[in-house]
């Protein structure tokens, strides 16, 4: 049985597991409670409904994917490879994680109150520092495309990967690694555009 430091994080590992598992409508606070071992009570000590408790759930994976954007950014100096090792490591993040992965970007957000704004910027700047990267690596000479727009596009394009590769509807003939090296690939073309006129 796995341990846990505290309640809290008992309450965020059985709920992401009910969560993929039976979807949002068949999450409840009395289902976590029973699996955790606890009264619904205490889990409202920690979150003040359920909508909170997933929000908390999308927060802790946001954070964790910039924790390996930064790592990405410490370990090379070159804003091409920064770029090349973020876009890897995006994927690999969605292919080890998928719970958490599910959560931040597939969940059907309809039935869910709306993801709070406070949350949604701190989210947002793993995407920020893809397309300030990206701006970088381009460089000066291409002032009139949108890194922001670019970086959205190269979000597109390993989520479509992620999101495949999670279902296992990539051809078997085709191995992982070539997968993951193709992807890349394509990310990086990115940095050199066709520029479009206006």
């Amino acid at each position: 049985m796995a341990k846990y430091n505290n309640l809290r994080e008992q309450i965020l590992e059985q709920t992401r597991h009910l969560l993929v598992e039976n979807g949002y409508s068949h999450v409840s606070m009395r289902k976590v409670a029973n699996l955790v071992g606890c009264t619904p009570t205490a889990i409202y000590l920690y979150f003040e409904n359920k909508d909170a408790l997933i929000h908390a759930l999308i927060e802790e994976g946001m954070d964790s994917l910039h924790q390996k954007i930064e790592e990405c950014l410490a370990s090379e100096s070159d804003s091409a490879a920064q770029f090349k090792l973020m876009c890897s490591s995006f994927l690999e993040y969605g292919f080890t994680n998928p719970e958490y992965y599910v959560i931040m970007f597939q969940l059907p957000t309809d039935e869910m109150a709306p993801f709070p704004a406070e949350k949604y910027r701190r989210a947002r700047r793993n995407l920020q520092q893809f397309a300030d990267v990206l701006h970088k690596a381009r460089g000066e000479q291409q002032p009139l495309l949108d890194p922001l727009v670019d970086a959205t596009m190269v979000w597109s394009l390993l989520h479509g990967a992620t999101s495949l590769y999670l279902a296992q509807r990539i051809d078997t003939r085709i191995s992982r690694d070539v997968f993951v090296t193709r992807t890349v690939d394509c990310a990086m073309s990115m940095l050199n555009p066709i520029q479009q006129s206006s």
